[in-house]
């Protein structure tokens, strides 16, 4: 079974998808403020707690998928270090 970090397509569509439950809670928390029973402000309040640790585990993940993509960019350009660039042209279509 794949996992996300084995498949970058996968891990776009998840950091996508918590961007947008982010974006939607953060509007619900706005659209609500003027409700001040107890029960609105309890809730609004764990959906605030949630909110911050979505928002540090977004943060994670981004923060991991650019480490991958720069480790992965390093290695390619390791691997062209002594081709001329018409080497390198010409092995971008092999």
């Amino acid at each position: 079974m794949e996992t996300p970090e084995e498949n970058p397509q996968t891990q776009e569509r998840l950091i996508g998808d918590l961007r947008l439950v982010i974006e939607n809670a953060q509007e619900l928390l706005k659209n609500t403020d003027q409700y001040t029973s107890v029960l609105y402000q309890n809730a609004r309040a764990k959906l605030a707690m949630a909110l911050n640790a979505a928002n540090e585990e977004l943060e994670r993940f981004e923060d991991a998928q650019l480490s991958r993509m720069m480790e992965a960019a390093r290695l390619a350009a390791e691997s062209c270090a002594g081709l001329s660039g018409e080497e390198r042209v010409l092995r971008a279509f092999h």
